[in-house]
């Protein structure tokens, strides 16, 4: 059994780490769910956290000149901001409402933004506050800091390059504070240590070859590829929402 779920575990996290290291988000909604089913959600969580931490370090490594800084910047002065609030919310609201809610207006705004390509875009980052805000907010309270950076890039109208690269910019110190968290709770173990390792090599791999991938999307067909991203985002919230009320 523990080889069987050494060999998932090293699996899962190649899949994960390609579609993050392609596309610059996304392995959350592969990782810790499949992790879950063999191992405890404390073991898997914090393995999760340490290899975002080594995507993101050796794509902003990689690409440092794609990296938005003035973006990935305020965007994580706003998180810290919102980090607090989260909190609260997670002390006096539903996470099934504030779940489905997010998961509505997720897939709403990319159904709505592949109908109606250019819809709305933002020229700059005066409205950085917003997304970085809400991100932390909903960091704070459910881990779930994704969606508004990614909407927030797809209305930037990055390119593919940029994309992957700022989102890293931002999920680099983000993840670091994160783990922290986990070592403060105790949750760094030498079983977490020990599938990190063994992950390590494979899913370096899956870091060079989503950089091939990314490098060879243009940029309309690359955020087709997002709204769909994040259209099974909204779905699989909405889905939690529904099963956790």
């Amino acid at each position: 059994m523990g080889d069987w779920t050494t060999a998932l575990v090293v699996a899962v996290f190649f899949g994960a780490t390609l579609i993050r290291s392609a596309f610059g988000f996304g392995e959350a909604l592969i990782a810790v769910p499949l992790l879950a089913l063999v191992l405890p959600v404390k073991v898997a969580a914090p393995i999760a956290v340490l290899l975002s931490i080594t995507v993101a370090a050796v794509v902003v490594a990689q690409d440092w000149r794609d990296v938005h800084m003035k973006s990935a910047t305020r965007l994580v002065l706003w998180t810290l901001l919102g980090i607090p609030l989260g909190l609260l919310l997670l002390r006096s609201a539903s996470e099934s409402l504030v779940k489905g809610i997010l998961g509505i207006v997720v897939a709403v705004f990319s159904i709505l933004a592949l109908r109606h390509g250019g819809w709305y875009q933002l020229h700059d980052d005066r409205r950085a506050w917003i997304f970085g805000m809400i991100a932390g907010v909903l960091g704070g309270a459910y881990g779930m800091n994704g969606p508004p950076l990614v909407m927030y890039g797809s209305l930037r109208r990055w390119s593919p390059a940029q994309f992957r690269a700022t989102l890293q910019g931002y999920f680099l110190p983000a993840s670091i504070m994160g783990l922290a968290g986990y070592w403060v709770a105790g949750f760094w173990t030498p079983v977490v240590t020990y599938y990190y390792l063994v992950s390590l090599p494979t899913a370096l791999l899956a870091i060079v070859l989503g950089r091939a991938i990314n490098r060879r999307l243009d940029a309309d067909r690359f955020l087709v590829y997002i709204h769909a991203g994040l259209i099974v985002s909204g779905v699989v919230l909405l889905l939690q929402a529904l099963l956790g009320s």
